[in-house]
């Protein structure tokens, strides 16, 4: 249906509207204007900055610093559009080097809530106050404090009940906020900053912290125990920062953190060109940890592309990209980060205008949606397949011994050392001895062992492969060999356990079938690891997993899964809450990993034959949960051709 546009002549809107629109652009959400007033207070040149939100920071958002402050006459210039102080001509405004420079900022902040400046230059010896409703100056006057300015937004939006339905729970906004405070603390470590929610302190940065110390208080240490620097220059560009190991990848986005000149950025320039750096490192939509400050000169990039200022342009993205690329990889190659398996091609596109994000939740849920897997097709092994027994898969925790260790074991006991065996059930009853008060409890699908393993001797065991597939032996202890008929196929006996283990897991769904745990076993938390087992509580009960916080800052293990020693189950927990999965998928894809069947273990044939089997029927088997190859083919065609029988 179209609608009749009324017909009107052209003037400029009031200040009340221009502010209100401008604010539709800077001040999205709370996290917004922390992010704004915390940069005025940095440009302002302060030592020291405090910030205090309440409600999500709704109800009331404070900015204290004690900078330059401004002068009685500056306050109301400070809320009206396009005055500012920090540049003055066409020639500084293509080279900024100051966070702010629009003059936007707090007049929007200033039309959406009730706002109170209080500020005290370093000139006079009494401060001043300015009190904005809704965008107009309702009081003003003369105000005691030290120097510096102080700033208080309560009721934000509401008098604008349309953008209110769009925020967040408090917690989401807590959240968020937390988070653009961080990085403003990322960027500056000279200053010292503070934050306090609902009137406790939740961080508190001393005035010049090293990066890795700063970092040690927004992440847990399991993170940043493995960060390493790096160190880059090469003409007019620096770069420097932290890096992740790639062991230590996590499933999202959020600790890929970037700054131009100190500016903290969302570009997807920088990030291809740290995911083309650790290619070959790390698996499938998997993201390193990096903190990574990029310096060029300032009439390289343009700051001046978004209200938000969140983005930026580069004259030479080219340039940018190699040497970013350069950077992170040789800094790998110097702390000795092995190579694992490729990882997908660089997603970010080069051509056409890059799109733009309000804000980096928006960009890195875009990260996620564009990385997210696509369903695929499993092709059959033969219709026989179909027809093979019920799934079942093989005692995780049963790696074989060595022959050495075998023997030494068999020597304490005064025994000879007998012809090797691997037997899974006899894990099954170990891992009861080592908790004998525990109460028996159902067993997932995944956590049992084969029927025929429990009734029979391996020797006894007769192959259960379909028709058309014949296990020819195991290669380096970690490579099973297939003979698929026209093909030569080698199966990565690790991926192929943790495909049949996730398949497992998907199928029984979240009953939260636990073990309990005779001893509790009592795990100290980080501050971010506390906030991150509040968000997965749900999921980790669901995966077996019964948690108790018997004190602040400590969580006890008194269940855990069936399929997992305590020390499995610790350190999966570690893994969890240190941000290493971000849903329910990724806690099974996590628990698939720590109990499949590692490489270099050695597998009779019964055990390699069985495992086979459950893979054989496995969907998507030609992938692990991560999205690694589980086999590498060979046709009869290209062995011809390597052998040079045919052209």
């Amino acid at each position: 249906m179209t609608r009749a546009i009324k017909h009107r002549t052209i003037r400029v809107l009031p200040p009340e509207l221009q502010n209100q629109i401008a604010a539709g652009e800077v001040v999205e959400r709370p996290a917004s204007v922390l992010k704004e007033l915390v940069e005025n207070s940095l440009d302002a040149g302060s030592t020291r900055v405090e910030v205090s939100i309440e409600g999500g920071g709704r109800t009331l958002l404070t900015v204290a610093d004690d900078g330059w402050g401004m002068t009685p006459e500056e306050l109301p210039l400070a809320v009206t559009r396009h005055a500012t102080s920090k540049i003055a001509s066409m020639d500084e405004l293509s080279g900024i080097e100051s966070f702010g420079f629009r003059g936007e900022a707090l007049p929007s902040i200033a039309s959406v809530s009730t706002c109170v400046i209080t500020s005290r230059h370093e000139a006079f010896d009494e401060g001043a106050f300015l009190r904005v409703e809704n965008g107009r100056i309702a009081e003003r006057g003369p105000a005691a404090m030290p120097r510096g300015t102080r700033i208080e937004v309560r009721d934000l939006f509401a008098a604008v009940p349309a953008r209110l339905k769009f925020l967040k729970s408090e917690a989401v906004e807590t959240k968020r906020a937390t988070e653009l405070f961080c990085r403003a603390a990322l960027a500056r470590l000279d200053v010292a900053l503070k934050l306090s929610v609902g009137g406790r302190t939740t961080l508190r940065f001393p005035a010049g912290q090293n990066l890795t110390a700063r970092l040690g208080g927004m992440w847990p240490p399991a993170v940043t125990d493995d960060l390493f620097e790096m160190e880059y220059a090469l003409g007019p560009i620096r770069i420097h920062g932290v890096l992740g190991k790639p062991l230590k990848a996590q499933a999202r986005a959020d600790r890929m953190l970037f700054y131009v000149n100190g500016r903290a950025v969302l570009d997807r320039v920088l990030l291809s060109a740290v995911r083309e750096a650790y290619k070959g490192r790390l698996l499938a939509r998997e993201y390193p940890q990096c903190v990574i400050f990029l310096e060029i000169p300032a009439e390289d990039v343009d700051v001046n592309v978004h209200p938000a200022k969140t983005e930026v342009r580069f004259r030479d993205e080219q340039a940018v990209f190699v040497n970013l690329r350069r950077a992170v990889g040789q800094a790998l190659d110097k702390a000795l980060v092995l190579r694992t398996v490729p990882a997908p091609e660089p997603w970010v596109k080069t051509d056409g205008e890059p799109p733009k994000f309000p804000a980096r939740r928006d960009f890195l849920d875009e990260l996620v949606r564009v990385d997210a897997p696509t369903p695929t097709q499993t092709v059959p092994m033969g219709e026989a397949v179909r027809e093979a027994p019920p799934a079942y898969t093989l005692r995780p925790q049963a790696p074989a011994p060595t022959p050495a260790r075998a023997a030494a074991d068999n020597r304490r006991q005064g025994q000879p050392a007998p012809v090797r065996h691997f037997a899974p059930p006899a894990v099954e009853r170990h891992a009861r001895a080592e908790t004998p008060e525990a109460e028996e409890a159902p067993e997932p699908a995944f956590a049992r062992a084969p029927e025929p393993l429990r009734a029979r001797a391996p020797e006894e065991i007769e192959p259960v492969l379909p028709p058309g597939l014949r296990y020819l032996g195991q290669f380096a202890d970690t490579y099973l060999l297939v003979d698929l008929g026209r093909e030569l196929v080698l199966v990565d006996q690790h991926a192929a356990h943790e495909r049949v283990i996730y398949a497992a897991m998907e199928a029984s769904g979240s009953r939260g079938d636990s073990r309990p745990v005779g001893i509790p076993v009592e795990t100290s938390l980080h501050p971010s690891e506390q906030a991150r087992l509040r968000e997965l509580h749900n999921e980790l009960r669901a995966v077996g997993f019964v948690l108790e916080t018997p004190r602040p800052g400590v969580v006890a293990i008194t269940g855990a899964p069936p399929g997992l020693t305590l020390g499995q189950a610790r350190e999966y927990l570690s893994a969890a809450l240190s941000g290493q999965s971000k849903s329910l998928q990724d806690l099974w894809i996590l628990m698939s990993c720590k109990t499949a069947v590692k490489a270099g273990t050695r597998l009779a044939d019964d055990e390699a034959v069985a495992l086979l089997a459950q893979w054989a029927r496995a969907p998507e088997r030609d992938y692990c949960p991560h999205g690694r190859p589980v086999t590498v083919r060979f046709s009869i065609r290209e062995m011809e051709k390597m052998f040079k029988r045919k052209k």
